[in-house]
């Protein structure tokens, strides 16, 4: 049996207005260990819940300033849980976070449903997007979800975007080579983060190397959330 033809529609719906989109959706076949829902079944499918560039910025903030803990110590944690759990429970779903334990494969899930491959910083680059986008969650159904409105409507190619960049800014840009063709190194880039260097450039306006990405550069973060990732990422 399936979940209702309008699923897709219904879960597109009660997200956008906090600026999140359905990003993609993964069916389980029979002979996959799926993850297990709050029911204790297995999950047949899987609809992935993100950003797509700044759209949660202006929700989030309005969600962080009127709370007197400004959110707590993870505030944008804090804020996926309190929006997407809510709605998952609405939606007749499990909601699952990045952030929480077990840990769920969500990289695996986005490149499996929307066919993307990470670039050099361990983002995974979207073909419009760039590197501005994320995922927030992710709801598990217990029966398959179906039909070609569940995809995100810009579902991307397989060509990886890196592969049709000749000049690779990316792997020139950051002053401590933190980031290269091997990996990133996030020792290296903490580290600079902290330095006098660092605070006056990265920390202001987000890391050089990610900037310097020719793809989807009009999806970029605005200041305040840049500010946010780097000072995350910075401590």
């Amino acid at each position: 049996m399936t979940v209702a033809p309008h699923t897709g529609e219904m879960i597109r719906a009660a997200f956008a207005p906090h600026g999140l989109f359905l990003r993609g959706t993964v069916n389980f076949s029979s002979d996959e260990t799926a993850p297990v829902l709050s029911s204790g079944e297995r999950a047949a499918s899987v609809a992935l819940i993100g950003n797509v560039g700044s759209s949660i910025w202006p929700a989030f903030r309005s969600w962080q300033e009127g709370r007197n803990d400004r959110g707590g110590a993870d505030p944008l944690d804090a804020w996926s849980k309190a929006v997407i759990g809510p709605l998952a429970v609405e939606l007749g779903a499990t909601a699952w976070f990045p952030s929480d334990l077990p840990w769920q494969p969500f990289q695996q899930w986005a490149m499996r449903s929307e066919g993307l491959r990470a670039s050099p910083l361990g983002i995974l680059i979207h073909p419009r997007y760039g590197l501005w986008h994320g995922y927030r969650g992710a709801l598990g159904f217990a029966r398959p979800l179906e039909g070609a409105e569940l995809l995100a409507p810009d579902h991307p190619p397989s060509c990886h975007p890196c592969d049709r960049c000749p000049d690779k800014p990316c792997l020139t840009r950051c002053p401590v080579v933190a980031v290269a063709a091997s990996g990133f190194d996030v020792p290296a880039c903490r580290g600079h983060l902290r330095t006098q260097a660092g605070q006056a450039s990265c920390m202001l306006s987000g890391c050089l190397a990610r900037n310097a990405c020719p793809v989807g550069v009009e999806h970029r973060y605005v200041e305040d959330q840049l500010r946010f990732h780097m000072a995350a990422l910075g401590l």
